[in-house]
């Protein structure tokens, strides 16, 4: 049966290399996450904290060599606060290690133009959480990375 995103994927996923955010899954209590400060603010939780921090370290032990990390992360949602306090957790951590962070944006947005070519209100709050949390998590992300790539198939960053 299908209960995750990750249900998907034809290679299979070691089970600490997933950590499910329950709160907002698609039968969760909290609805989208949206907003670039709900996203910081679910690991603003000690147990949450450790619980990744747990994840980490398993990864990190097997290394051999660690260099550093790469983090993928979107832009455009509440993935972005989750992306800027995990490259701090790995900065002050791992603090000569390089993190390389990819900001990623979609292709097109699901906002639609009405024909008149206004924007519906509830589009202009979604693009305004769109552009809150793009800027946020370019700011936040590259303090705490190496280097801070944004990636997008559009020259707009998915911005209008």
């Amino acid at each position: 049966s299908v209960r995750l995103w990750s249900d998907y994927l034809n290679v299979r996923l070691h089970p600490k290399s997933v950590y499910v955010i329950r709160q907002y899954m698609h039968d969760g209590d909290c609805g989208c996450l949206e907003a670039f400060g709900q996203g910081e603010s679910l690991l603003q939780d000690p147990g949450c904290v450790e619980e990744l921090e747990d994840r980490l370290h398993f990864y990190v032990e097997e290394c051999d060599y660690l260099q550093g990390f790469q983090v993928l992360c979107d832009l455009h949602n509440g993935f972005s606060g989750v992306g800027a306090k995990v490259t701090e957790l790995l900065c002050d951590e791992y603090s000569g290690k390089g993190i390389l962070t990819w900001g990623l944006t979609p292709v097109s947005s699901n906002t639609g133009i009405l024909t008149a070519g206004f924007f519906s209100p509830q589009d202009s709050q979604k693009n305004i959480y769109r552009l809150m949390n793009t800027a946020l998590g370019i700011a936040r992300l590259s303090s705490h990375s190496s280097l801070f790539c944004p990636m997008s198939l559009r020259g707009s960053l998915g911005i209008q």
